[in-house]
Protein backbone atom coordinates (compact mmCIF):
# COMPACT_ATOMS: atom_id res chain seq x y z
CA UNK A 1 0.00 0.00 0.00
CA UNK A 2 1.55 3.42 -0.98
CA UNK A 3 0.32 7.00 0.30
CA UNK A 4 -1.09 9.50 -1.97
CA UNK A 5 0.87 11.16 -3.99
CA UNK A 6 0.67 14.43 -5.96
CA UNK A 7 1.87 15.41 -8.65
CA UNK A 8 5.87 15.65 -9.13
CA UNK A 9 7.50 19.45 -8.68
CA UNK A 10 9.65 18.61 -11.89
CA UNK A 11 6.96 17.31 -14.30
CA UNK A 12 6.62 19.61 -17.05
CA UNK A 13 3.32 20.10 -18.31
CA UNK A 14 2.19 20.53 -21.96
CA UNK A 15 -0.33 23.08 -21.09
CA UNK A 16 -0.18 25.77 -18.01
CA UNK A 17 -3.05 25.28 -15.67
CA UNK A 18 -5.78 28.05 -16.18
CA UNK A 19 -6.07 29.95 -12.33
CA UNK A 20 -9.70 30.03 -13.26
CA UNK A 21 -9.90 26.49 -12.57
CA UNK A 22 -8.64 26.56 -8.89
CA UNK A 23 -11.03 29.35 -7.82
CA UNK A 24 -14.56 26.92 -7.49
CA UNK A 25 -17.62 28.80 -7.90
CA UNK A 26 -18.56 28.80 -4.49
CA UNK A 27 -15.54 30.61 -3.39
CA UNK A 28 -15.78 34.22 -2.05
CA UNK A 29 -13.43 36.27 -4.30
CA UNK A 30 -16.33 36.04 -6.97
CA UNK A 31 -18.33 37.98 -5.09
CA UNK A 32 -15.41 40.64 -4.37
CA UNK A 33 -14.22 40.15 -8.04
CA UNK A 34 -17.88 40.89 -9.36
CA UNK A 35 -18.82 43.76 -7.13
CA UNK A 36 -16.10 45.91 -7.33
CA UNK A 37 -16.09 45.53 -11.08
CA UNK A 38 -19.52 46.87 -11.17
CA UNK A 39 -18.29 49.94 -9.45
CA UNK A 40 -17.94 53.20 -10.78
CA UNK A 41 -14.47 54.45 -9.48
CA UNK A 42 -14.48 57.70 -11.42
CA UNK A 43 -17.95 58.43 -9.40
CA UNK A 44 -16.64 57.37 -6.28
CA UNK A 45 -13.61 59.92 -6.46
CA UNK A 46 -10.68 57.56 -6.75
CA UNK A 47 -7.05 58.73 -6.97
CA UNK A 48 -6.15 57.56 -10.67
CA UNK A 49 -9.30 56.79 -11.43
CA UNK A 50 -8.59 58.66 -14.59
CA UNK A 51 -5.28 57.79 -16.88
CA UNK A 52 -3.00 60.49 -17.90
CA UNK A 53 -1.56 60.37 -21.24
CA UNK A 54 2.17 60.80 -20.46
CA UNK A 55 3.75 59.22 -17.42
CA UNK A 56 4.57 55.78 -15.94
CA UNK A 57 1.30 54.32 -15.78
CA UNK A 58 -0.55 53.51 -12.08
CA UNK A 59 -2.25 50.41 -10.42
CA UNK A 60 -5.65 49.85 -11.26
CA UNK A 61 -7.86 51.44 -8.11
CA UNK A 62 -10.17 48.29 -8.84
CA UNK A 63 -7.27 46.00 -8.32
CA UNK A 64 -5.97 47.38 -5.17
CA UNK A 65 -9.61 47.79 -3.68
CA UNK A 66 -9.94 43.88 -4.49
CA UNK A 67 -6.82 43.29 -2.48
CA UNK A 68 -7.84 45.01 0.47
CA UNK A 69 -11.64 43.37 0.57
CA UNK A 70 -10.12 39.91 0.50
CA UNK A 71 -7.72 40.53 2.87
CA UNK A 72 -9.99 42.45 5.34
CA UNK A 73 -12.07 39.15 4.54
CA UNK A 74 -9.13 36.76 5.85
CA UNK A 75 -8.57 39.07 8.67
CA UNK A 76 -5.15 40.24 7.13
CA UNK A 77 -5.03 44.13 7.55
CA UNK A 78 -1.23 44.95 7.08
CA UNK A 79 -0.01 46.13 3.76
CA UNK A 80 3.50 44.03 4.47
CA UNK A 81 1.32 40.85 4.52
CA UNK A 82 -1.20 41.44 1.75
CA UNK A 83 2.09 42.10 -0.54
CA UNK A 84 3.32 38.38 0.50
CA UNK A 85 0.21 37.13 -0.75
CA UNK A 86 0.18 38.95 -3.55
CA UNK A 87 3.62 36.53 -4.34
CA UNK A 88 2.17 33.01 -2.83
CA UNK A 89 -1.87 33.23 -2.79
CA UNK A 90 -3.75 31.72 -6.05
CA UNK A 91 -6.87 33.50 -4.73
CA UNK A 92 -4.81 36.62 -4.90
CA UNK A 93 -3.37 35.89 -8.24
CA UNK A 94 -7.32 35.45 -9.71
CA UNK A 95 -8.04 38.48 -8.24
CA UNK A 96 -5.03 40.90 -9.75
CA UNK A 97 -3.95 38.52 -12.59
CA UNK A 98 -0.72 38.12 -11.00
CA UNK A 99 0.19 41.86 -9.81
CA UNK A 100 2.62 41.95 -7.00
CA UNK A 101 2.25 46.06 -6.37
CA UNK A 102 4.82 47.43 -3.36
CA UNK A 103 3.63 47.32 0.08
CA UNK A 104 3.63 51.23 0.06
CA UNK A 105 1.73 51.10 -2.57
CA UNK A 106 -0.69 49.09 -0.83
CA UNK A 107 -0.96 51.54 1.82
CA UNK A 108 -1.00 54.54 0.04
CA UNK A 109 -4.51 53.30 -1.82
CA UNK A 110 -5.84 53.18 1.47
CA UNK A 111 -4.17 56.28 3.00
CA UNK A 112 -4.98 58.90 -0.20
CA UNK A 113 -8.51 57.15 -0.70
CA UNK A 114 -10.10 57.46 2.57
CA UNK A 115 -13.84 59.11 1.22
CA UNK A 116 -13.57 56.95 -1.73
CA UNK A 117 -13.69 53.50 0.52
CA UNK A 118 -16.35 54.63 2.58
CA UNK A 119 -18.51 55.38 -0.35
CA UNK A 120 -17.91 51.62 -1.31
CA UNK A 121 -19.58 50.60 1.90
CA UNK A 122 -22.68 53.04 0.76
CA UNK A 123 -22.77 50.96 -2.28
CA UNK A 124 -22.68 47.64 -0.79
CA UNK A 125 -25.56 48.77 1.60
CA UNK A 126 -27.16 50.10 -1.02
CA UNK A 127 -26.66 47.46 -3.04
CA UNK A 128 -28.34 44.74 -0.42
CA UNK A 129 -31.52 47.72 -0.21
CA UNK A 130 -32.07 46.40 -3.62
CA UNK A 131 -31.93 42.74 -2.78
CA UNK A 132 -34.41 43.67 0.08
CA UNK A 133 -32.31 42.36 2.84
CA UNK A 134 -32.53 45.63 5.21
CA UNK A 135 -36.02 45.26 6.79
CA UNK A 136 -35.80 49.22 7.57
CA UNK A 137 -37.76 49.03 10.10
CA UNK A 138 -35.53 49.27 13.70
CA UNK A 139 -32.48 49.99 14.10
CA UNK A 140 -29.92 49.49 16.76
CA UNK A 141 -27.51 52.35 17.61
CA UNK A 142 -24.30 51.74 20.20
CA UNK A 143 -20.80 52.56 20.31
CA UNK A 144 -17.65 51.04 21.31
CA UNK A 145 -13.61 52.20 21.04
CA UNK A 146 -11.22 51.26 18.82
CA UNK A 147 -7.94 52.01 19.92
CA UNK A 148 -5.94 54.70 17.96
CA UNK A 149 -2.39 54.81 16.82
CA UNK A 150 -1.32 56.85 20.01
CA UNK A 151 0.71 55.72 23.36
CA UNK A 152 -1.42 56.73 26.68
CA UNK A 153 2.29 58.67 27.07
CA UNK A 154 1.86 61.12 24.19
CA UNK A 155 -1.60 61.99 25.71
CA UNK A 156 -1.45 65.37 27.85
CA UNK A 157 -3.82 67.55 29.64
CA UNK A 158 -3.42 70.82 31.32
CA UNK A 159 -3.00 69.59 34.88
CA UNK A 160 -0.07 66.80 33.33
CA UNK A 161 1.25 69.83 31.45
CA UNK A 162 1.51 72.09 34.60
CA UNK A 163 2.88 69.50 36.41
CA UNK A 164 5.75 68.66 33.58
CA UNK A 165 6.69 71.84 33.62
CA UNK A 166 6.77 72.33 37.73
CA UNK A 167 9.13 69.35 37.61
CA UNK A 168 11.47 70.46 34.68
CA UNK A 169 11.84 74.37 36.44
CA UNK A 170 12.90 72.44 39.48
CA UNK A 171 14.87 70.11 37.72
CA UNK A 172 16.57 72.92 36.30
CA UNK A 173 17.02 75.21 39.32
CA UNK A 174 18.84 72.04 40.67
CA UNK A 175 21.51 72.50 38.19
CA UNK A 176 21.90 76.21 38.29
CA UNK A 177 22.54 76.13 42.03
CA UNK A 178 25.30 73.55 41.11
CA UNK A 179 26.96 75.43 38.92
CA UNK A 180 26.87 78.30 41.09
CA UNK A 181 28.48 76.12 43.86
CA UNK A 182 31.37 74.57 41.31
CA UNK A 183 32.28 78.62 40.55
CA UNK A 184 32.09 79.66 43.96
CA UNK A 185 34.51 76.17 45.05
CA UNK A 186 36.67 76.62 41.85
CA UNK A 187 36.48 73.06 42.05
CA UNK A 188 35.00 70.07 39.59
CA UNK A 189 32.52 67.70 40.31
CA UNK A 190 32.46 64.11 40.96
CA UNK A 191 29.10 63.58 39.24
CA UNK A 192 29.34 66.22 36.41
CA UNK A 193 31.11 68.38 34.54
CA UNK A 194 29.56 72.36 34.28
CA UNK A 195 29.41 71.57 30.37
CA UNK A 196 27.22 67.94 31.07
CA UNK A 197 25.01 70.08 33.35
CA UNK A 198 24.66 73.07 30.89
CA UNK A 199 24.01 70.21 27.95
CA UNK A 200 21.22 68.94 30.52
CA UNK A 201 19.67 72.38 30.85
CA UNK A 202 19.68 73.08 27.91
CA UNK A 203 17.68 69.47 26.89
CA UNK A 204 15.31 70.35 30.23
CA UNK A 205 14.87 74.11 28.90
CA UNK A 206 13.67 72.64 25.13
CA UNK A 207 11.25 70.20 26.72
CA UNK A 208 10.03 72.85 28.94
CA UNK A 209 9.31 74.90 25.72
CA UNK A 210 7.79 72.24 23.98
CA UNK A 211 4.94 71.45 26.80
CA UNK A 212 4.96 75.10 27.17
CA UNK A 213 3.59 75.14 23.72
CA UNK A 214 1.19 72.29 24.19
CA UNK A 215 -0.43 74.28 27.18
CA UNK A 216 -0.90 77.18 25.10
CA UNK A 217 -2.33 75.27 21.95
CA UNK A 218 -4.94 73.65 24.83
CA UNK A 219 -6.17 77.13 26.09
CA UNK A 220 -6.49 78.44 23.07
CA UNK A 221 -8.09 75.29 21.15
CA UNK A 222 -10.54 75.17 24.21
CA UNK A 223 -9.98 71.15 24.29
CA UNK A 224 -9.33 69.53 27.47
CA UNK A 225 -6.85 66.69 25.94
CA UNK A 226 -3.91 67.26 23.05
CA UNK A 227 -2.42 64.10 21.81
CA UNK A 228 0.69 64.49 19.96
CA UNK A 229 0.36 61.09 17.32
CA UNK A 230 -3.17 61.30 16.53
CA UNK A 231 -4.58 64.36 17.08
CA UNK A 232 -8.06 63.08 15.92
CA UNK A 233 -8.53 60.67 19.21
CA UNK A 234 -8.96 61.03 22.52
CA UNK A 235 -8.16 59.17 25.83
CA UNK A 236 -10.88 57.65 26.80
CA UNK A 237 -12.58 55.21 29.83
CA UNK A 238 -13.03 51.51 28.12
CA UNK A 239 -13.67 47.96 29.91
CA UNK A 240 -9.73 47.57 30.44
CA UNK A 241 -8.71 51.07 31.85
CA UNK A 242 -8.48 54.74 30.06
CA UNK A 243 -6.97 54.68 26.34
CA UNK A 244 -6.45 56.85 23.60
CA UNK A 245 -9.14 55.72 20.83
CA UNK A 246 -11.87 56.45 18.80
CA UNK A 247 -15.53 56.21 19.82
CA UNK A 248 -17.23 54.48 16.45
CA UNK A 249 -21.13 54.43 16.60
CA UNK A 250 -22.97 52.23 14.44
CA UNK A 251 -26.76 51.46 13.35
CA UNK A 252 -27.58 47.80 12.73
CA UNK A 253 -30.88 46.87 11.02
CA UNK A 254 -33.21 45.01 12.92
CA UNK A 255 -33.93 42.40 10.13
CA UNK A 256 -30.98 41.60 8.49
CA UNK A 257 -28.38 42.41 11.40
CA UNK A 258 -26.69 44.53 8.79
CA UNK A 259 -24.68 47.73 9.65
CA UNK A 260 -26.65 50.19 7.97
CA UNK A 261 -23.85 53.35 8.68
CA UNK A 262 -21.84 53.95 10.87
CA UNK A 263 -19.82 57.23 12.58
CA UNK A 264 -16.28 57.49 14.09
CA UNK A 265 -16.46 60.25 16.47
CA UNK A 266 -13.88 61.31 19.74
CA UNK A 267 -16.71 62.07 22.10
CA UNK A 268 -18.61 59.45 24.16
CA UNK A 269 -22.22 58.58 23.31
CA UNK A 270 -24.43 61.16 24.41
CA UNK A 271 -26.00 63.40 21.84
CA UNK A 272 -25.07 60.68 18.83
CA UNK A 273 -28.28 59.25 18.44
CA UNK A 274 -30.37 62.13 16.38
CA UNK A 275 -27.30 62.42 14.05
CA UNK A 276 -26.36 58.64 13.60
CA UNK A 277 -29.93 58.07 12.89
CA UNK A 278 -30.49 60.48 10.36
CA UNK A 279 -27.49 59.54 8.63
CA UNK A 280 -29.06 55.69 8.54
CA UNK A 281 -32.45 57.17 7.75
CA UNK A 282 -30.96 58.80 4.37
CA UNK A 283 -29.15 55.70 3.64
CA UNK A 284 -32.18 53.38 3.93
CA UNK A 285 -33.96 55.74 2.20
CA UNK A 286 -37.07 55.70 4.85
CA UNK A 287 -38.65 59.28 6.17
CA UNK A 288 -39.53 57.38 9.56
CA UNK A 289 -37.87 54.67 11.87
CA UNK A 290 -37.71 53.46 15.02
CA UNK A 291 -33.79 53.49 16.79
CA UNK A 292 -33.12 51.49 20.06
CA UNK A 293 -30.24 52.62 21.98
CA UNK A 294 -28.50 51.78 25.40
CA UNK A 295 -28.92 54.67 28.54
CA UNK A 296 -26.00 56.08 27.10
CA UNK A 297 -27.32 57.75 24.87
CA UNK A 298 -29.69 58.80 27.56
CA UNK A 299 -30.63 63.16 26.38
CA UNK A 300 -33.41 64.24 26.49
CA UNK A 301 -32.21 67.28 24.40
CA UNK A 302 -31.05 64.50 21.42
CA UNK A 303 -34.34 61.95 22.45
CA UNK A 304 -36.65 65.04 21.62
CA UNK A 305 -34.89 65.90 18.63
CA UNK A 306 -34.99 62.37 17.18
CA UNK A 307 -38.93 62.76 17.80
CA UNK A 308 -39.44 66.09 15.69
CA UNK A 309 -37.64 64.66 12.88
CA UNK A 310 -39.17 61.20 12.33
CA UNK A 311 -37.35 58.89 14.51
CA UNK A 312 -39.07 57.03 16.95
CA UNK A 313 -36.30 56.63 20.14
CA UNK A 314 -36.19 53.56 22.45
CA UNK A 315 -33.48 54.52 24.58
CA UNK A 316 -32.34 52.84 28.13
CA UNK A 317 -33.79 54.47 31.45
CA UNK A 318 -30.66 56.28 33.21
CA UNK A 319 -32.75 58.51 35.19
CA UNK A 320 -36.75 57.85 34.56
CA UNK A 321 -38.48 54.42 35.83
CA UNK A 322 -41.07 53.38 33.38
CA UNK A 323 -41.60 56.17 30.38
CA UNK A 324 -39.70 59.96 29.61
CA UNK A 325 -42.33 62.95 29.55
CA UNK A 326 -41.66 65.96 27.67
CA UNK A 327 -43.63 69.20 27.44
CA UNK A 328 -44.04 71.26 24.36
CA UNK A 329 -45.37 74.38 23.63
CA UNK A 330 -48.90 74.04 21.80
CA UNK A 331 -49.23 75.80 19.00
CA UNK A 332 -52.57 75.93 17.39
CA UNK A 333 -52.78 74.50 13.82
CA UNK A 334 -55.38 72.77 11.46
CA UNK A 335 -54.31 69.54 10.81
CA UNK A 336 -55.58 67.90 7.79
CA UNK A 337 -55.64 64.13 7.31
CA UNK A 338 -53.07 64.28 4.70
CA UNK A 339 -50.86 66.74 7.38
CA UNK A 340 -51.33 63.41 9.59
CA UNK A 341 -50.57 60.99 7.42
CA UNK A 342 -47.59 62.34 5.85
CA UNK A 343 -44.03 61.68 7.23
CA UNK A 344 -42.40 65.15 6.21
CA UNK A 345 -40.60 66.06 8.99
CA UNK A 346 -42.13 69.75 9.20
CA UNK A 347 -45.66 67.74 9.11
CA UNK A 348 -44.51 65.92 12.13
CA UNK A 349 -43.67 68.78 13.93
CA UNK A 350 -47.00 70.65 13.43
CA UNK A 351 -49.28 67.76 14.49
CA UNK A 352 -47.06 67.02 17.22
CA UNK A 353 -47.00 70.98 18.63
CA UNK A 354 -50.87 70.74 17.94
CA UNK A 355 -51.39 68.13 20.19
CA UNK A 356 -52.26 65.26 17.12
CA UNK A 357 -50.48 62.57 17.33
CA UNK A 358 -48.69 62.00 13.27
CA UNK A 359 -49.97 58.25 11.51
CA UNK A 360 -46.27 57.17 11.42
CA UNK A 361 -46.35 57.33 15.32
CA UNK A 362 -49.51 54.99 15.73
CA UNK A 363 -49.07 51.96 17.23
CA UNK A 364 -45.27 52.50 18.66
CA UNK A 365 -44.23 53.83 21.95
CA UNK A 366 -45.05 57.63 21.90
CA UNK A 367 -48.63 59.32 23.31
CA UNK A 368 -49.67 62.54 23.24
CA UNK A 369 -51.35 64.43 24.60
CA UNK A 370 -52.89 68.30 24.80
CA UNK A 371 -52.94 69.45 28.38
CA UNK A 372 -54.96 72.56 29.51
CA UNK A 373 -58.09 75.01 28.44
CA UNK A 374 -58.97 78.33 28.93
CA UNK A 375 -60.01 77.06 32.48
CA UNK A 376 -56.93 76.75 34.55
CA UNK A 377 -56.60 75.71 38.28
CA UNK A 378 -55.03 78.33 40.45
CA UNK A 379 -52.84 76.14 42.85
CA UNK A 380 -50.06 76.10 45.01
CA UNK A 381 -46.79 75.28 46.50
CA UNK A 382 -46.53 74.63 50.12
CA UNK A 383 -43.84 74.51 53.19
CA UNK A 384 -43.72 71.66 55.05
CA UNK A 385 -42.76 71.55 58.60
CA UNK A 386 -39.63 69.73 57.95
CA UNK A 387 -37.91 72.43 55.74
CA UNK A 388 -39.21 70.45 52.13
CA UNK A 389 -41.79 71.79 49.76
CA UNK A 390 -44.31 69.78 48.18
CA UNK A 391 -45.77 70.77 44.71
CA UNK A 392 -49.13 70.65 43.60
CA UNK A 393 -48.70 67.04 41.90
CA UNK A 394 -48.06 65.65 45.47
CA UNK A 395 -44.20 65.29 44.68
CA UNK A 396 -41.39 66.43 47.49
CA UNK A 397 -39.10 69.39 46.62
CA UNK A 398 -35.76 69.98 48.45
CA UNK A 399 -33.87 73.01 49.08
CA UNK A 400 -31.66 73.88 46.57
CA UNK A 401 -29.80 76.77 46.79
CA UNK A 402 -29.91 80.06 48.74
CA UNK A 403 -30.84 83.69 46.98
CA UNK A 404 -30.39 86.78 49.43
CA UNK A 405 -33.26 86.03 51.97
CA UNK A 406 -35.68 83.70 49.98
CA UNK A 407 -34.56 79.86 49.92
CA UNK A 408 -35.02 77.90 46.34
CA UNK A 409 -36.45 74.65 46.21
CA UNK A 410 -36.24 71.71 43.34
CA UNK A 411 -36.30 68.72 41.85
CA UNK A 412 -35.06 67.28 38.82
CA UNK A 413 -36.37 64.24 38.92
CA UNK A 414 -39.71 64.73 40.50
CA UNK A 415 -40.17 67.55 37.42
CA UNK A 416 -38.50 65.01 34.72
CA UNK A 417 -41.44 62.39 35.60
CA UNK A 418 -44.49 65.05 36.13
CA UNK A 419 -47.33 64.85 33.93
CA UNK A 420 -48.76 68.35 34.14
CA UNK A 421 -45.75 70.56 34.31
CA UNK A 422 -46.14 74.05 35.43
CA UNK A 423 -43.09 75.42 33.82
CA UNK A 424 -41.61 75.24 30.54
CA UNK A 425 -37.90 74.71 31.77
CA UNK A 426 -36.59 71.46 32.28
CA UNK A 427 -37.37 71.68 35.93
CA UNK A 428 -38.91 74.36 38.54
CA UNK A 429 -37.01 76.38 40.85
CA UNK A 430 -39.79 77.59 43.78
CA UNK A 431 -38.65 80.70 45.86
CA UNK A 432 -39.98 80.87 49.67
CA UNK A 433 -39.03 83.88 51.83
CA UNK A 434 -38.64 83.63 55.62
CA UNK A 435 -42.19 83.96 55.98
CA UNK A 436 -43.69 82.38 53.19
CA UNK A 437 -45.61 79.59 53.22
CA UNK A 438 -47.34 78.85 49.97
CA UNK A 439 -46.28 79.75 46.57
CA UNK A 440 -49.37 80.61 44.03
CA UNK A 441 -49.14 78.64 40.48
CA UNK A 442 -51.09 78.12 37.79
CA UNK A 443 -51.91 74.18 37.09
CA UNK A 444 -53.09 72.84 33.63
CA UNK A 445 -56.77 71.28 34.44
CA UNK A 446 -56.73 67.64 33.99
CA UNK A 447 -59.59 65.33 33.94
CA UNK A 448 -59.69 62.91 36.92
CA UNK A 449 -56.66 64.90 38.74
CA UNK A 450 -57.94 66.62 42.15
CA UNK A 451 -55.42 69.61 42.70
CA UNK A 452 -55.20 71.25 46.01
CA UNK A 453 -56.36 75.08 46.07
CA UNK A 454 -54.60 77.68 47.17
CA UNK A 455 -56.11 78.99 50.83
CA UNK A 456 -58.31 81.79 51.01
CA UNK A 457 -56.74 84.33 53.20
CA UNK A 458 -53.54 83.68 50.64
CA UNK A 459 -53.67 86.23 47.58
CA UNK A 460 -51.44 85.67 44.99
CA UNK A 461 -48.85 88.96 44.04
CA UNK A 462 -49.96 91.81 41.75
CA UNK A 463 -47.76 90.59 39.16
CA UNK A 464 -48.83 87.45 38.84
CA UNK A 465 -50.08 85.57 35.94
CA UNK A 466 -53.63 84.80 35.63
CA UNK A 467 -53.49 83.48 32.00
CA UNK A 468 -51.18 80.56 31.20
CA UNK A 469 -50.69 78.98 27.45
CA UNK A 470 -51.82 75.12 26.54
CA UNK A 471 -48.99 72.77 26.37
CA UNK A 472 -48.41 69.43 24.90
CA UNK A 473 -47.62 66.14 26.61
CA UNK A 474 -45.49 63.55 25.14
CA UNK A 475 -44.94 60.41 26.33
CA UNK A 476 -42.21 57.33 25.44
CA UNK A 477 -42.63 54.19 26.85
CA UNK A 478 -39.35 51.65 26.45
CA UNK A 479 -39.95 48.27 27.00
CA UNK A 480 -37.75 45.21 27.64
CA UNK A 481 -38.35 43.47 25.01
CA UNK A 482 -36.49 46.22 22.57
CA UNK A 483 -33.66 46.51 24.79
CA UNK A 484 -33.06 42.68 25.12
CA UNK A 485 -33.53 42.66 21.35
CA UNK A 486 -31.09 45.82 20.89
CA UNK A 487 -28.46 43.75 22.73
CA UNK A 488 -28.33 41.34 20.47
CA UNK A 489 -28.03 43.87 17.30
CA UNK A 490 -25.94 46.37 18.64
CA UNK A 491 -22.98 43.84 20.20
CA UNK A 492 -22.41 41.05 17.06
CA UNK A 493 -20.94 43.45 14.58
CA UNK A 494 -18.60 44.61 17.02
CA UNK A 495 -17.75 41.79 18.87
CA UNK A 496 -16.78 39.71 15.16
CA UNK A 497 -14.93 42.48 13.97
CA UNK A 498 -12.90 43.28 17.10
CA UNK A 499 -11.93 39.52 18.08
CA UNK A 500 -12.82 37.60 15.40
CA UNK A 501 -11.31 39.74 12.43
CA UNK A 502 -8.72 41.25 14.78
CA UNK A 503 -9.28 44.99 13.97
CA UNK A 504 -10.03 46.08 17.70
CA UNK A 505 -7.36 49.03 16.86
CA UNK A 506 -6.82 51.20 13.65
CA UNK A 507 -3.66 51.27 11.66
CA UNK A 508 -4.15 54.75 10.20
CA UNK A 509 -4.25 58.10 11.95
CA UNK A 510 -6.53 60.96 11.77
CA UNK A 511 -10.71 60.66 11.80
CA UNK A 512 -10.82 60.36 8.43
CA UNK A 513 -8.66 57.85 7.79
CA UNK A 514 -9.90 55.46 10.72
CA UNK A 515 -13.25 56.10 9.42
CA UNK A 516 -11.79 54.37 5.46
CA UNK A 517 -10.70 51.68 7.41
CA UNK A 518 -13.23 50.88 9.97
CA UNK A 519 -15.26 50.95 6.64
CA UNK A 520 -13.55 48.36 5.28
CA UNK A 521 -14.15 46.13 8.19
CA UNK A 522 -17.70 46.78 8.23
CA UNK A 523 -18.03 46.06 4.58
CA UNK A 524 -16.78 42.84 4.81
CA UNK A 525 -19.07 41.94 8.00
CA UNK A 526 -22.03 42.84 5.03
CA UNK A 527 -20.36 40.71 2.91
CA UNK A 528 -20.48 37.76 5.07
CA UNK A 529 -23.92 38.26 5.82
CA UNK A 530 -25.12 38.74 2.48
CA UNK A 531 -23.58 35.91 1.83
CA UNK A 532 -25.27 34.00 4.70
CA UNK A 533 -28.50 34.92 3.60
CA UNK A 534 -28.82 34.86 0.04
CA UNK A 535 -25.68 32.53 -0.92
CA UNK A 536 -23.02 33.72 -3.27
CA UNK A 537 -24.71 32.75 -7.01
CA UNK A 538 -27.24 35.02 -6.33
CA UNK A 539 -25.15 37.83 -5.01
CA UNK A 540 -23.00 37.64 -8.06
CA UNK A 541 -26.54 37.79 -10.28
CA UNK A 542 -27.46 40.81 -8.52
CA UNK A 543 -24.40 42.44 -8.87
Amino acid sequence: MKYIAGESRDQITFLPDCIEDYISAENPVRVIDAFVNSLNIDELGFTHSTLKETGRPPYDPRDLLKLYIYGYFNKIRSSRKLMQECGRNVEVFYLLNRLQPDFRTIADFRKNNPKAIRKVFKAFVKLCIKLNLYQRELIAIDGSKFRAQNSDKNCYTAEVLEKKIANIQKNIDEYLSRIDAVDKEETLSDEATPEQVKEAIKELSDRKGKYAQYLNELKESGETQILTTDPDARRMHSKDGFHCCYNVQTAVDGGSHMIAEYEVTNKTDVGHLNTVSEKAKEILEVPVITAAADKGYDSRRDILSCLMNGTIPNVGMKYDKDERVFTIEHIENEITEEMKNSTDTEDIQKCLHAGVLPKCYENSTVSVELQGDEKHVLSCFRKNDDGTVTCPMGNILMKNRTRGANTIYASRAACRQCTNKCTVSEYKNVAFGPKTRYVPVIMNRVEGLDLPKLPSGVKPPNNFKKKTKNQVLIRIRVTKELMKERMCLSEHPFGTVKWNDGAHYVLCRGKEKAAAELGLSFLVYNLRRAINMIGMKALIAAI
